[in-house]
């Protein structure tokens, strides 16, 4: 059974000939360049500069044959041409020196700012966003979009405009010196370069398949290593060798194939490009044994020649990744384009602190992936300033969406949610969810310490204030037995504490935080009897004064809420305290309480 369509990443856009409206579109990106254009336009200018300084080489080159031999035109001497070329190369280096300096202050800072751009978009789009595109694609797909733009600010381009100007002002000195070789060349020169280009693309194509084939290899390597638990409890380790063992084998395959069209491209190039260039060179024999040519135009004439066919052949290739960094582009500005949940500004001193009435009117909804499903269907929830309400229900009732539409996360279909008497809708995202904070069953924390998890919940929070909330979420015992105490490293997604520990972590964090309204989302279902006791506790400290709404699947710990709402196919079907909903013999939360008292 291969898993390849579920594990591997979509693998880029294939190279098209852009549009006019997808040129337009590539280059607003270099917006990001706008800062640092003055560094751009002189760098430019150095390249022009070095590249007509290089053109001078090969006619130096055939001007010291002529010295040798005694038939130089201009009267230089051996010793003049050395001390100028000396010269040439002195200068070419500072000029090559300060361009490529330039150039890289364009390409780091420019990227710099289109990767902080992206950052901030991001960290600012809806919850439907990273549901319907998987966070590991995204942060792949952009991670090689602007390596590729990033090749096209630093190297590319530049390398680009260089090679057309090298073309262009080798062929105009070429038909200046020689004439009646110059057209031989260029009548087949190009037929030549065109064959390299066609195997070029060929080459490249088997080698991306080669890529593929060994990018899948170590997805499998992955999977197996990351899920080796599995793999051992299943005895799955014959089936796993097996499936990476074709995995191999298919990059063996494509590997073959690939030597196969390096070795022909090999043949080409002996016998093709070097024949049509010592056919070239022949000619122009022929030239000077008839006194058309002398031995210095010769040599000037074949080094241009060769210059000429590495530019064409460079544009191929510089053309082609200009193409692929277009398509770069287009997927980076997607996502800049799209519509920011929040804005990301100076934090707000001074916004409201609601008291925390909560309404539902009438709300039906569906998640924006599954539109054809109706989640809710026509809630009508009133939780007053203070109250401790419960939501209980069998898995699928709605219990979860209720909290994630108390977020924000989501558009409703139809009806409101008011708080303190305001549609939630017509409020400043970032100001309301200050007055909200989250417990949930599954608590992951940063890689960092304990006290940088805590302080997620109030950034500029004193220690005084890290340490009453961590004491008063039942967490200081624990972490002052760590030798570093606050400090403490917890480790990637908490793992080095325990599951009661992140909890109280997070009972911490929600503390700090001080929110008119808390969301507990099966807090305690995960933990085992001794660190439910003590977790309940912390949340029970939590929960003093303010507008608590509480998931749970274990009832016990809902007993003595203010009002219990049991949930069933997206609808409250029962309300009310524990004592009156278990007074109802045919009711839902009786059997479920009857159900689950008497395996207690």
């Amino acid at each position: 059974m291969s898993r390849r369509n579920s594990a591997s990443i979509p693998d880029a856009a294939p190279v098209k000939k852009p549009t006019l409206s997808q040129m337009k579109e590539a280059l607003k990106i270099f917006r990001f360049v706008r800062p640092y254009r003055w560094k751009l336009i002189i760098g430019l200018v150095l390249l022009f500069v070095s590249s007509m300084v290089f053109m001078i080489f090969p006619f130096l080159s055939g001007e010291l044959i002529n010295i040798a031999q005694g038939k130089s035109k201009y009267g230089y001497t051996l010793p003049q041409v050395g001390y100028f070329l000396m010269i040439v190369l002195v200068a070419q280096g500072f000029v090559s020196y300060f361009r490529v300096q330039l150039f890289a202050v364009v390409s780091e800072k420019g990227i710099a700012d289109v990767r902080k751009a992206l950052y901030s978009k991001i960290i600012t789009l809806p919850i439907v966003f990273f549901e319907k595109n998987r966070v590991g694609d995204i942060i792949s797909r952009l991670t090689a979009d602007v390596e590729k733009l990033y090749s096209a600010f630093s190297v590319t381009i530049a390398e680009l405009i260089r090679q057309i100007i090298i073309l262009v002002s080798g062929i105009i000195i070429l038909a200046i010196m020689a004439p009646q070789l110059s057209l031989i060349m260029l009548a087949t020169f190009p037929v030549i370069v065109i064959g390299a280009i066609f195997f070029g693309k060929k080459i490249r194509k088997l080698s991306k398949q080669r890529q593929d084939e060994l990018a899948f290899s170590n997805i499998v390597l992955s999977e197996t290593m990351s899920t080796i638990q599995v793999v051992k409890a299943f005895t799955n380790e014959l089936f796993e060798n097996l499936r990476y063992g074709k995995s191999v084998d298919k990059t063996v395959d494509v590997s073959l194939k690939f030597a196969q069209g390096r070795a022909l491209f090999t043949v080409f190039i002996v016998s093709v490009l070097f024949g049509g260039l010592f056919f070239v060179i022949w000619m122009g024999a022929w030239l000077l044994q008839n006194g058309k040519m002398d031995a210095g135009q010769l040599v000037s004439f074949v080094v241009y020649t060769a210059v000429i066919g590495g530019a064409i052949a460079g544009l191929s290739n510089f053309f082609t990744e200009i193409l692929s960094a277009i398509g770069a582009t287009e997927r980076i500005s997607e996502i800049l384009e799209e519509t920011s949940e929040v804005k990301i500004e100076p934090a707000n001193l001074k916004s409201k602190r609601l008291e925390g009435n909560i309404e539902f009117r009438d709300v039906h909804f569906n998640y924006p992936t599954r539109e054809d499903v109706r989640v809710l269907k026509g809630i009508n929830l009133h939780v007053a300033a203070g109250e401790k309400v419960a939501l209980v229900g069998p898995s699928g009732a709605g219990k979860s969406t209720i909290v994630q539409l108390l977020l924000k996360f989501y558009d409703i279909a139809e009806g409101d949610i008011e708080v303190d008497g305001q549609s939630i809708y017509g409020m400043n995202t970032t100001d309301y969810r200050k007055n909200i904070a989250i417990v949930p069953q599954e608590v992951l924390l940063f890689g960092g310490t304990i006290r940088e998890n805590i302080l997620y919940g109030k950034p500029n929070a004193t220690d005084a204030e890290i340490v009453e909330a961590a004491r008063q979420a039942n967490a200081l015992e624990f972490i002052e037995r760590f030798p570093e105490g606050l400090n403490t490293v917890v480790g990637e997604r908490g793992i080095k504490l325990s599951g009661g520990q992140r909890q109280r972590i997070a009972i911490a964090r929600a503390i700090l935080k001080d929110p008119a309204i808390l969301l507990l989302d099966e807090a305690t279902s995960s933990l085992d009897a001794e660190s439910e006791k003590v977790v309940q506790e912390a949340l029970d400290k939590l929960m003093e004064g303010r507008t608590s709404i509480i998931i749970a699947h274990r009832l016990a710990t809902v007993r003595n809420v203010d009002k219990i709402c049991v949930l069933e196919g997206g609808q409250i079907v029962e309300e009310g305290t524990h004592e009156e909903l278990s007074a109802m013999p045919d009711g839902l939360y009786n059997s479920l309480a009857k159900l689950q008292f008497s395996y207690a």
